[in-house]
């Protein structure tokens, strides 16, 4: 693996080392060394000004300073608060600008590694195994930000721990860094109660931690074919699989959308955003041009055995944001070749749904995650 190369001059002193993301976010420009000594506010200004802060001094106070930048954003934002009749669709841009700058600002406390990925700070956790697990072996001196290596310990709990997933009997599905967690439900709920049709095959496309696989191999279904292009993914589905012991009815495969060959099912949950994902991470949430959500509609005649279904597992957040109406939905559907024998509807669950400070939360709380059973016209 070959990484981006860190530069910074300490001392009068040229250094370099490796810069490690998960999200792929490039190194900051600047670097310049701090320490215990450095005051919040001069902290803010240079994060503000693109200046990554290597830090030298003692790790908790590190994670101290973060907490405080973060304040200082939180003020900026509730006096910054937008208008309440501001369109839905340009509240939207307006939100992500503000989470992309906030990103920035707090992507610019930084932390060295060693050679082993070990953190050589006073009072620092060792943090290798979360760190191996989200980026691999270590090669060599590196520099991480502290809020993505915050994300990776995250991850890393996520995937020691697992997830319960009702659908399966309470039993864990175990994310890997980079995955997208299966921790809404009510999709899940959807598949596992759906009428599966008649001829005992099944694609899941964009399988991610193999979460749909695995229910509907619960429920029976004696033949899937599992696909994805991340090699995160596959490595993830294929670990889940074996741990729950249904690697002999779910094969995994990679496959940019349908694998070879047809079947009397075909799952996808696409990314239920159409627009640009602005790091690897959120490649789960936003679709661009809704690639994915047009793929399989499109591919899904030619995949399906007679009297086989499609199921589409979508959200409508993106027409209650004003970036994709029912219509133009239906119509793709409709161009595809295919017609709506039923849709079955779940109200989500999440916190985010219920947070009435949430600026997007006159959307949020009209959401609603729907299973589109589709069949060739």
């Amino acid at each position: 693996m070959s990484l981006p190369r860190l530069e910074w001059t300490e001392g009068g002193v040229a250094h370099g080392a490796a810069w490690l993301s998960g999200s792929g976010a490039l190194p900051p420009r600047r670097v310049q060394a701090a320490d215990d000594t450095l005051r919040a506010d001069d902290a803010f200004r240079l994060a503000s000004e693109g200046v990554g802060l290597l830090w030298r001094g003692d790790f908790q106070n590190a994670r101290q300073l973060l907490q405080a930048l973060a304040r200082r954003l939180d003020k900026r934002a509730a006096r910054g608060r937008l208008p309440g009749d501001m369109p839905m669709r340009e509240r939207f841009y307006r939100y992500r600008q503000g989470q992309a700058h906030r990103a920035r600002i707090l992507g610019m406390v930084l932390i060295p590694l060693d050679a082993e990925w070990g953190i050589p700070l006073r009072r620092a956790p060792d943090l290798r195994a979360a760190l191996h697990h989200a980026l691999g072996e270590p090669l060599g001196e590196a520099v991480v930000s502290l809020r993505e290596l915050q994300g990776m310990v995250g991850a890393y709990e996520w995937h020691r721990k697992g997830v319960p997933i009702a659908a399966l009997g309470g039993a864990a599905i175990h994310p890997d860094f980079g995955v997208f967690s299966p921790i809404r439900g009510e999709y899940l709920d959807l598949v596992a109660h759906a009428p599966l049709p008649a001829g005992g095959s099944a694609f899941d496309i964009g399988t991610g931690t193999g979460v749909l696989a695995a229910v509907l191999a619960r429920r029976g279904v004696p033949a899937i074919v599992a696909s994805d292009l991340s090699p995160r993914a596959l490595a993830c589905a294929r670990a889940n699989l074996e741990r729950l012991g249904l690697s002999g009815q779910v094969s995994v495969r990679e496959a940019d959308l349908f694998p070879p060959g047809r079947a009397a099912l075909a799952v996808c949950n696409p990314p239920w955003l159409p627009g640009k994902p602005s790091s690897t991470l959120e490649q789960a949430v936003y679709d661009p041009d809704s690639r994915m959500l047009r793929g399989f509609l499109d591919g899904l005649a030619a995949h399906l055995l007679p009297g086989g279904e499609g199921w589409l597992i979508l959200s409508d957040l993106a027409e209650h944001l004003g970036l994709r109406s029912r219509d133009q939905l239906l119509g793709m559907i409709g161009a595809a070749g295919l017609a709506v024998v039923e849709r079955r509807d779940a109200r989500p669950q999440h916190g985010k749904a219920f947070d009435a400070d949430d600026p997007l939360h006159a959307a949020r709380r009209q959401e609603t995650t729907s299973l589109w059973r589709l069949r060739v016209a």
